[in-house]
Order: C-alpha cells, then sequence, then structure tokens
C-alpha cells in the first residue's frame, strides 16, 4: 500500500498540521494526480553578491545557484512516485522566473524504513533528501508538526557521492537547510520560508513566499502506475543513502 512519506515519517503528528497542509502533504503514488503550486517568492537566491560567482560554479547541479530577486513568480510540481529502487518517495520540481532566465531547482525525498531486529512494533520512518540534477548531494530530514500547524523541517547530516566515492561532510562545512510551510488563512494561500545556513559564511540561499495550489490528474501515458513522469526525472538515480 503506497502512503503519503510525510504522514509515514510524522505518524500521529500529522493530524497536528493544518488542514491545508495535511492535504498538501498527502499526495500519494498511484493517486493519478500531481500537484501544482504556482506563487511568487519575496526573496529568493543567495543575498551575498561575493559568494554568487562561486554559486554560479554548480548552476548545472540544478540544486544551489547564483542569482537573487525580489518578487520572482515560481512553479512547483510535486509528484508522488515510488523511485527505481522499491522506496516510497516524492519529487518537487520548481522553475523560478528570474529576469535573466528561468533556474530549475528539484529534489526526491524518499522514505527509508529503518530495520528493527526482533521488535514488534512498526519499523521507524526516516526521511532522505536527494538534491539536484544528478541527486549527488544527499541529507537527512527531520521533520515535525509545530502547535500552531506549521510543518518544520530541518536538514541534518549531509553527504556527497561522486562516484564510488562517499563523502560525510563535517559539521565545519555542512550547509544544512531550515524549512517552514504553514497556511496563511489572511492570504488564503499557502506560505513557504526556508535558509541553508553554512556555519562559516552564513546564508548561503533563501526563499520565502506564497503560492495556490491544486491537484491536476496525469495526462493519459504521462505517469505509469506510480513511477515518476519522464520530464521529472533527474539526470541520474542515486540508490546510497
Amino acid at each position: 500500500m503506497n502512503e503519503p512519506i510525510y504522514q509515514l515519517a510524522l505518524g500521529n503528528d500529522f493530524t497536528k498540521l493544518a488542514p491545508e497542509l495535511q492535504e498538501y502533504f498527502s499526495l500519494a503514488a498511484g493517486s493519478g494526480s500531481y500537484g501544482i503550486g504556482e506563487g511568487v517568492f519575496d526573496v529568493v537566491g543567495c543575498q551575498q553578491k561575493w559568494l554568487r560567482p562561486l554559486l554560479a560554479l554548480t548552476g548545472s547541479e540544478e540544486a544551489f545557484f547564483p542569482e537573487y530577486g525580489e518578487g520572482i513568480p515560481f512553479r512547483i510540481e510535486n509528484h508522488a512516485h515510488v523511485d527505481p529502487f522499491g522506496r516510497q518517495a516524492l519529487t518537487a520540481r520548481r522553475e523560478i522566473y528570474f529576469p535573466s532566465g528561468t533556474r530549475l531547482f528539484h529534489d526526491t525525498t524518499s522514505a527509508i524504513i529503518t530495520p528493527q531486529t526482533g521488535s514488534v512494533t512498526p519499523a521507524p520512518i526516516r526521511l532522505v533528501d536527494h538534491v539536484g540534477r544528478y541527486r549527488r548531494l544527499v541529507t537527512d530530514l527531520d521533520v515535525s508538526a509545530l502547535p500552531n500547524g506549521r510543518l518544520r523541517g530541518v536538514s541534518k547530516a549531509s553527504r556527497l557521492f561522486l562516484g564510488p566515492l562517499r563523502i560525510p561532510l563535517p559539521a565545519a562545512l555542512d550547509a544544512k537547510a531550515f524549512a517552514e510551510q504553514w497556511w496563511d488563512e489572511n492570504e488564503g494561500k499557502h506560505r513557504i520560508q526556508v535558509k541553508v545556513i553554512q556555519p562559516q559564511i552564513g546564508v548561503v540561499l533563501v526563499y520565502a513566499g506564497r503560492f495556490d495550489y491544486r491537484l491536476a490528474p496525469y495526462l493519459a501515458g504521462a505517469a505509469q502506475g506510480t513511477s515518476l513522469p519522464r520530464y521529472a526525472e533527474p539526470d541520474r538515480w542515486e540508490k546510497r543513502i
């Protein structure tokens, strides 16, 4: 049975989320639908000018980017699926429409079952996020439901997969993401705020804004069963976590 990965990770705490967030995070593989969000980022990108040339070197990874802007329109698609290794997953594909051109930023979050020998309780679920075009950056994701109905996500230990190498990033170098998503009753819109912070240099990436969200059915032949539509697939999948 396919279940929404955030519901698997949060368990009973999933019901603490605002109803609109429960709906947003309830997309499951095989449902026949995908999510579309369209809105505006109040701020998005790298605020530190000196850092932008360095981020330009990683632009082809489609994870970080050197641009910065305010009032920037964007679109996000959420696709629930089973990844090539049999894991329940959610792929988010973001298009950010800077005046200089469109940036693509995407990732796949997978639910990983942690085996427990001899235990009668359900195996705990952890979320692991594979980021970018080649899914070379991998991070553990800790999610929680806040008392005010918001979802909070914090990235934990990260590692790089370069060919056969698995390179854990030491705490002094690792950039951590801090995210909150909530429903704004006054505006009738979803809101999101994300900051990626590196201990030595500060905020590397930020995006915050609001958007409308809806579900749309897959066109016939666009996604077979629980697979990911071809245009939303990364250039490379990574099995390792």
